[in-house]
Formats: C-alpha cells, sequence, structure tokens
C-alpha cells in the first residue's frame, strides 16, 4: 500500500509499505481523511522514513481476534499512537480502545479534525481538572482558545456550564471563538490581569493553557483563584511556583498520547470520550472544529498543509481527504 513518509533529509514523500494485518484488539482501518497537528510538524526526520499522522476518519476493512467494539463496514474517527507508524496512509492500524463511532453527520474530514483536540480538551477538563460534567460553577480562562484544542475546550467548557473566557489575538481568531461559544473574547497579545479585571472578575476558578506557559505564568497566578485548577499541555519550563503554593492550586499535565503509549488500564477511557462525543456531535450539541479541507490526501498537499501551520495564524482544524488514483 502507499504512504506518505517524513524522510531524513525532510522531505515528504511516497513510500510503499506491505498493507499490515490486523491482530489482537487492532481494526485495519481504510484512511478516508486526516487532520493535520502542530505535532505532525514539529517532528524531527529520524534516520529512517516515518509515517506521520494522528488524526484519522475511515472506515473498518478488518479486525483483529480480540475486537469486540467494531466490526468491518463501521466508519470510526480515532487519534492513534504515537508509537506506531501514522494515519497518512491508505490503511492504518489503530487499537479498538481508543477508537470511537464516526459522527453521523460529519463527512470523514469534518470526523478527522475532531479527536486528537478533542481527547486533549476532555481529559485536560473533566480527567486532569475535574471540571463536573454538568452543573460546573464558575469561570475558565482558556489561553490560545483558536486553534484545535481550544475549539472544542470552549464548547466542552460552555456545555459543562462554565463562563468561558477565551483569548484571541485577531479579529478573525476572535470572531472564530465567539463561534464557537466563548462568553468573553480578551487579547493573549495584552496583558491579561486588567482585561480579565474590567469582566467585573478578579479571579478565575480554572485556566488552560494551551500555548506557551512561560509569558503568561504571571498573568496566570495572578488570576488564579484559591485552590483554582491549571492544566498545561506543554512544560511549564522555569516558572516560580510559590505562587501556586500561596494558593493551594493544582497544576495538571495533559498529554492524549500517554494513555496509548503506555497500555494505561485507564486507555478505555479514549473510546468512550469518543464515543460520547460523537452522540453529543449527533445531537447537535457539540460541532466539528474543521476550518479548511484539502483534496487529495498526497505529498504535495501535505507540504502545503505543513507550511501553512509553520506559518501560524489558523484557526480551527485542517483536513486533507482523499487519496488520488
Amino acid at each position: 500500500m502507499r504512504a506518505i513518509a517524513l524522510f531524513p533529509e525532510g522531505r515528504l514523500d511516497w513510500v510503499e509499505v506491505p498493507k499490515p494485518e490486523a491482530q489482537g484488539h487492532d481494526l485495519l482501518v481504510r484512511v478516508k481523511a486526516v487532520a493535520v497537528n502542530p505535532v505532525d510538524v514539529k517532528q524531527s526526520p529520524g534516520s529512517e522514513p516515518r509515517i506521520l499522522g494522528y488524526d484519522v476518519a475511515g472506515v473498518v476493512e478488518a479486525v483483529g481476534s480480540e475486537v469486540t467494539l467494531f466490526q468491518p463496514g463501521d466508519e470510526v474517527y480515532y487519534a492513534g499512537s504515537i508509537v506506531r507508524p501514522g494515519g497518512f496512509s491508505e490503511y492504518h492500524l489503530v487499537d479498538e480502545r481508543i477508537v470511537g463511532p464516526k459522527p453521523r453527520p460529519l463527512s470523514f474530514a469534518e470526523a478527522a479534525a475532531m479527536p486528537l483536540t478533542t481527547i486533549t480538551a476532555w481529559e485536560g477538563l473533566f480527567d486532569r481538572m475535574r471540571v463536573p460534567l454538568h452543573d460546573a460553577q464558575g469561570h475558565i480562562l482558556i489561553i490560545g482558545a483558536a486553534g484545535g484544542v481550544g475549539s472544542i475546550a470552549i464548547q466542552l467548557a460552555r456545555m459543562a456550564g462554565l463562563q468561558v473566557i477565551a483569548t484571541a489575538s485577531r479579529p478573525e481568531s476572535r470572531r472564530w471563538v465567539e463561534a464557537r461559544g466563548a462568553h468573553h473574547v480578551i487579547s493573549h497579545a495584552e496583558p491579561l490581569e486588567p482585561q480579565v479585571t474590567a469582566l467585573g472578575l478578579e479571579r478565575v476558578e480554572y485556566i488552560f493553557c494551551l500555548t506557551s506557559v512561560a509569558p503568561y505564568w504571571d498573568a496566570m497566578m495572578a488570576l488564579l483563584a484559591p485552590e483554582g485548577q491549571v492544566c498545561l499541555v506543554l512544560p511549564p519550563g522555569n516558572v516560580a511556583l510559590g505562587p501556586l503554593w500561596a494558593l493551594s492550586g493544582s497544576l495538571h499535565a495533559e498529554s492524549m498520547f500517554v494513555r496509548p503509549r503506555f497500555q494505561t488500564p485507564t486507555m478505555i477511557q479514549q473510546h468512550r470520550l469518543l464515543s460520547r462525543v460523537a452522540t453529543l456531535i449527533d445531537q447537535g450539541v457539540l460541532h466539528t472544529t474543521l476550518s479548511e479541507q484539502f483534496a487529495p490526501i498526497s505529498p504535495e498537499t501535505l507540504s502545503m498543509v505543513f507550511e501553512r501551520i509553520r506559518q501560524g495564524h489558523v484557526v480551527g482544524k485542517l483536513a486533507i481527504s482523499g487519496f488520488d488514483s
């Protein structure tokens, strides 16, 4: 089968690799669409060609002997694992325990835009910061809210009952986060504390930082409520933890690849949360975060999308659908 690999010299190109066989808990998925994430673009070339791609939507072609959740013909979406070949390939193996049924109203491209960022946002909010799923009280500050994770985190936080303060610095990103349901939009290009104070607030109960931590750490500590919760998706670097200690605040790290990478006992939670999100999309409660779609899946298209992400200023998610003939 054909796949797109990152070669040692940094170019993206076709490779021919054997079509994999499903064993154990694996599904063999015929890939229909793949979304592109900053984690793809940031990968360093290795000594051998590497197949990237972690957001996939497709159709189950075959199942392993231990599979109980899916059968051939099912439409699925998932984020894969960083310790296995990626999804920029005609067929892809994935453990059923991190796979969800594709939301029925969505195209394959719209579905492919969701898994990685949805898992990150869900785990960050509900597993790490322990936000109640219903009737949550208080405010959440989401820093860097116009990207893929922020686009679904806004929706999930609002669904839970929180008042959402989202940061965005450009007119188009402000419009994007407002359309996703943010109650207030402030600029992360300006000091955060006076902007939050201008909303009539002194402190917030939750902070979800989806970008570099150090430039915003002092502001986060000034705005965090006593016994508040902070979740980061990037390492904090050299920041002062004293203010967090003084507040009895809780600091959480979120990396959605941990469960599949280490085969944790909670790995099945990713199947359950993607299934729940699919139902919420079916019901019209949540919406895709796809902002642009490209075709076909090819090295040329992927190189162009990689460059778009490197340049910055992308809102939502970008996805590529359909292999050329």
